[in-house]
């Protein structure tokens, strides 16, 4: 219960400080992944041990992509921007093709999850949310709010309370960092573009 509760406080953290397109949510995001291994591993949660350990993996790459990207960014900040409709067509192909193919490996080895395909849509969607942030798109708000609602039910029916509260209150987090990275990439594209006409 309490390596439940410390790691998904520390999800929290690591949600906000995406959201404040902080450097810092990266090995926040690293050390939830480490404390989580353990809670799901006492709940007997394998799907869920295998998504912290992916976790772990995207976060360290994330890191490295956004340490990339703010060296790039004009105001030192990390660049966010919308996904073009092939990245769009990639992250959907990726979602579904990843899905079928952890959800049969998970109905085909019943002792690594006791709900296959909800394990499967979550473990999967996580990966894609990431990567998306990583690249700084946008899209990664929307990939977050598809996963929290199989998240919050699938929490709560596995005795993990404290996980399906945080990930109600990420689902309010997620709204709000949606509008403002959204808000951004509009006041980035305005101002790009009155720099093309001056």
């Amino acid at each position: 219960m309490w390596s439940d509760m410390i790691g998904n406080t520390i999800g929290l953290i690591a949600l906000a400080l995406g959201w404040r397109r902080s450097i810092l949510t990266w090995p926040a995001q690293l050390l939830s992944g480490l404390i989580l291994v353990g809670a799901y591993a006492s709940a007997h949660l394998s799907g869920g041990v295998g998504k912290q350990l992916l976790v772990i993996g995207v976060a360290t790459w994330g890191w490295w992509q956004w340490n990339r990207g703010r060296r790039q960014a004009q105001d030192g900040s990390i660049a966010i921007r919308f996904a073009t409709w092939k990245e769009r067509g990639l992250l959907l192909a990726g979602a579904a093709v990843g899905t079928l193919a952890v959800g049969g490996l998970f109905t085909l080895y019943p002792s690594l999850s006791w709900s296959p395909w909800a394990d499967a849509y979550i473990f999967v969607g996580t990966l894609v949310a990431m990567v998306a942030q990583a690249r700084g798109l946008v899209e990664f708000w929307f990939a977050w709010l598809l996963v929290d609602l199989v998240g919050v039910p699938l929490a709560f029916n596995s005795g993990l309370a404290f996980s399906g509260l945080v990930y109600v209150i990420y689902f309010a987090l997620v709204v709000w960092g949606m509008r403002d990275w959204w808000l951004r990439t509009r006041t980035t594209s305005a101002t790009a573009l009155e720099g093309a006409h001056a």
